[in-house]
């Protein structure tokens, strides 16, 4: 049980800076995940090293980030969110400043690896922020945090794709770290150390079982499609992520302080939010992957419009403004309606973004369109889920279990990665002597990531639990902040 700490709200112009200082690292750590994609196609050439090597610049990233969000989340619980989110943001930009020295790829992607850390940085974030805004300033701030995701990812990849056109490679690399250094020393002045804690022992085995089986599971996910979803490799790696996580299961339930409450996190109101971001990750990932190369398919497919990659990131900019505007927007729907409506409301919007993509998908206007709209459900799903879990979880979990609910998202978006890999290479056909997609493969793609936002509001339409107004609860008494101090089961 969390210490019954009081929490004396910050004060003077650090205070006022807590809330932008933590949007400037949650951007930051989207950028750094996507700064590298424009370079793919380029750094077999400029490392020497094959193509099957470069992508695991990205695969890197995405495993580390995977283990070590929900770890690093637990530890910020434990030992203060602040020092792990400051060395989380420190481990990113050694990476970054490892990347910029170096043209080697296995330096290259263990210093990937290294930048995975900064995955946790929304979901310690979000945890500060409960801890340390009053309840009226609380919604609209992790709104923001939440929506920092999709923004980061947005601006990085037209950014990328100039510095690449116009500089050396390496130059995107130093600019980063110098981002990095900012946040890392803003964090550590402008953010107050939250007094909430959770006592224990560090589930050091717990960690250790949960990374093996993850590692198995993402990299079976991520790499099916090259190695042959039914090849020895791939069936190890699945075989051995259920027997893994099988026994870490069993660990998590029998030890007093696990790393993951799963006795927490299968009750309705945590498991279906869990759910529903795995849900939600998976479409809307499909829009980024599916747009990126729509957009950049030679004409002569008939439907492709031969954009550059600086011209493919500036469509999918509108999409990264429209997040920035209405997070407060998707913090006002939770405050009136609960963030159980603004999450179903989120997928719902979704879906009709692809159901707008599949109508046209011929016309540039219409796809970035389609795409902004599936970047507005996006932005209230991903507003929601965290005020769901901070709702239904007690305060000294609040950031491992919003590293649960992160996961979650990973999980979903390597699997939409493979699912719409899949689709696409099945629906190909030639053009000049390359096998392209064809229009029918996108739209199918378009068809399943819409069908997938559905069954996510289908699942946010059932999270039981009060929807009630926060204004509302707060005139009630706001009963909540002490049921959340109550330990787990009372």
């Amino acid at each position: 049980m969390a210490s019954p700490v009081p929490i004396s709200r910050p004060t003077g112009p650090r205070a006022r800076l807590t809330i932008p200082v933590l949007a400037f690292g949650g951007i930051l750590m989207a950028v750094m995940q996507t700064v590298v994609v424009p370079l793919l196609p380029d750094l077999p050439r400029l490392t020497g090293a094959s193509a099957g090597a470069v992508s695991w610049t990205v695969t890197a990233t995405l495993l580390s980030g995977a283990v070590l969000t929900p770890v690093l989340g637990r530890a910020g619980d434990m030992y203060g969110k602040r020092r792990v989110l400051t060395a989380a943001l420190a481990l990113m930009t050694v990476g970054s400043v490892m990347c910029a020295l170096s043209s080697d790829i296995g330096v290259l992607i263990a210093a990937r690896a290294l930048q995975g850390a900064a995955a946790a940085v929304v979901p310690l974030s979000i945890s500060i922020l409960r801890d340390e805004l009053p309840p009226e300033r609380r919604g609209s701030a992790v709104a923001l945090m939440s929506s920092t995701v999709g923004i980061g990812a947005a601006l990085g990849l037209p950014l990328a794709a100039l510095v690449v056109q116009y500089f050396d490679w390496h130059t995107m690399f130093w600019l980063t770290s110098a981002l990095g250094a900012v946040g890392v020393t803003a964090v550590w002045w402008a953010v107050k150390e939250s007094p909430v804690r959770e006592p224990g022992r560090f589930d050091a085995l717990g960690a250790l079982g949960l990374a093996a089986g993850l590692v198995c599971l993402l990299l079976g996910v991520s790499q099916g499609g090259q190695w042959g979803w039914t090849s020895p490799r791939i069936v190890g790696l699945f075989a051995g992520a259920a027997v893994v996580l099988a026994l870490w299961c069993l660990h998590q339930l029998r030890t007093a302080r696990p790393l993951v409450d799963l006795r927490l996190a299968v009750r309705p109101r945590v498991g279906l939010p869990h759910l529903a971001a795995l849900l939600t990750g998976f479409a809307f990932y499909a829009n980024s992957l599916v747009t990126a190369q729509l957009v950049q398919a030679p004409k002569a497919t008939g439907y492709g419009l031969q954009l550059s990659i600086v011209e493919t990131g500036l469509c999918l900019l509108p999409g990264g403004v429209t997040m920035l505007l209405l997070s407060p927007v998707s913090a006002r729907i939770s405050a009136a309606r609960g963030p159980r409506i603004t999450l179903a409301l989120g997928a719902a919007v979704i879906a009709c973004g692809y159901a707008l993509r599949i109508a046209d998908s011929r016309d540039l206007w219409m796809i970035i369109l389609g795409a902004t709209v599936v970047a507005t459900g996006t932005t209230l799903a991903y507003s929601a889920l965290p005020t769901l879990i901070l709702r239904a979880v007690p305060a000294g979990q609040t950031a491992s279990a919003n590293g649960v609910n992160v996961l979650m998202r990973t999980i979903g978006q390597a699997t939409s990665s493979a699912a719409v890999a899949a689709v696409l290479v099945h629906h190909s056909g030639p053009v000049a002597g390359t096998a392209v997609p064809t229009l029918h493969g996108y739209l199918l793609a378009f068809a399943m990531a819409g069908a997938v936002a559905l069954v996510a509001c289908a699942a946010a339409l059932t999270i039981p639990g009060d929807t009630a107004p926060d204004a509302t609860r707060r005139a009630q008494g706001d009963t909540r902040a002490e049921r959340d101090e109550a330990p787990a089961g009372t």
